[in-house]
């Protein structure tokens, strides 16, 4: 199990926590994530997934991951 907490720019409100969470969670060997504004912290299986696949998938979503 890995653990990261991800810097990401253009949320700005609730809606946008959902939408990034929906992306994370959608993304297969993901455990749990807890998303705010600005960041998310994600657990997951190296074995399944991997910070690049969460980082396409918080893209995909709209937004841009710094750092």
């Amino acid at each position: 199990m890995a653990e990261e907490t991800i810097k990401i720019e253009g949320m700005s409100c609730q809606h946008c926590v959902m939408r990034v969470k929906k992306a994370i969670d959608g993304v297969e060997g993901v455990n749990s994530s807890d998303v705010s504004v600005g960041s998310a912290t994600v657990s997951f299986d190296e074995s399944k997934t991997s910070r690049e696949a969460i980082v396409k998938a918080i893209e995909g979503a709209g937004y841009k991951v710094s750092g």
